[in-house]
């Protein structure tokens, strides 16, 4: 792994700059994130010491460690006793790690996620409609048949659901929307669980996949928007009133 030269450590002490007197850890956490996305700093890069990381920040070392104890954590640095610690991966591949950061120490808003969700779903449903293939189709196919034989078993219609979902944002061919879809779900994931509740709810869910299915099939990507609106709408309706 290259070493992190002076000359390195200096463009970062600059970029990073100082925070705010008496903020925690996870703002340390932040600047370091901020940094390491904007892909100035190299996979496998050694980091300044936390020393000098304290002095550029203006906060203790202790900060400091916490911060870097949390992204090891997250598997975005590497810190190895002894030589240092390292960065892990591009910006890219640090995404998805990065935005469950964020948004976990973030102020939860369920409310603000089912947007988001929403969002992303019918912009994924257009995407898939424009650009789908065989393969993306099969897959929405077998999630929507496996959907309606346990329309009386509701944990695997949940799971044939999930699947149908994760194979329309695979068929729309765009890693990123997929990257924030399952950053999202997965913190949706306790509502999520228990948003149909009865055999009638879904029905009514398996048409909206049906429709959402069928206008990608056709390739028409405003209909299958219409179609993700209003799945969307109404299992919003019942995760904010479960």
């Amino acid at each position: 792994m290259p070493a992190f030269s002076d000359d390195q450590s200096a463009i970062i002490s600059a970029s990073l700059g100082a925070v705010p007197s008496g903020t925690p850890a996870s703002e340390v956490a932040r600047r370091l994130l901020d940094l390491f996305l904007g892909g100035s700093v190299q996979p496998g890069t050694r980091l300044p010491p936390e020393r000098q990381l304290a002095t550029t920040l203006g906060v203790g070392r202790s900060a400091v460690r916490e911060a870097l104890a949390a992204l090891e954590i997250l598997g975005i640095v590497d810190v190895r006793p002894g030589s240092g610690t390292y960065l892990r991966g591009t910006a890219s591949e640090l995404l998805p790690q990065t935005l469950r950061w964020g948004l976990l120490i973030g102020r939860q808003s369920t409310s603000e996620l089912l947007e988001l969700r929403a969002g992303l779903e019918i912009y994924s449903a257009r995407l898939a409609a424009g650009r789908g293939g065989q393969a993306g189709l099969a897959r929405q196919e077998a999630a929507l048949v496996r959907m309606r034989r346990g329309e009386q078993d509701l944990r695997a219609f949940a799971k044939a659901d999930r699947d149908f979902h994760d194979a329309l944002a695979e068929t729309a061919g765009n890693d990123l929307v997929m990257d924030l879809l399952s950053v999202v779900r997965s913190l949706l994931q306790v509502y999520a669980d228990r948003a149909v509740s009865t055999e009638e709810a879904a029905r009514t869910a398996c048409e909206e996949h049906e429709a959402i299915h069928e206008a990608v099939r056709a390739g028409d990507e405003n209909a299958a928007a219409a179609a993700m609106a209003v799945h969307m709408a109404t299992a919003t309706r019942r995760l904010s009133a479960g």
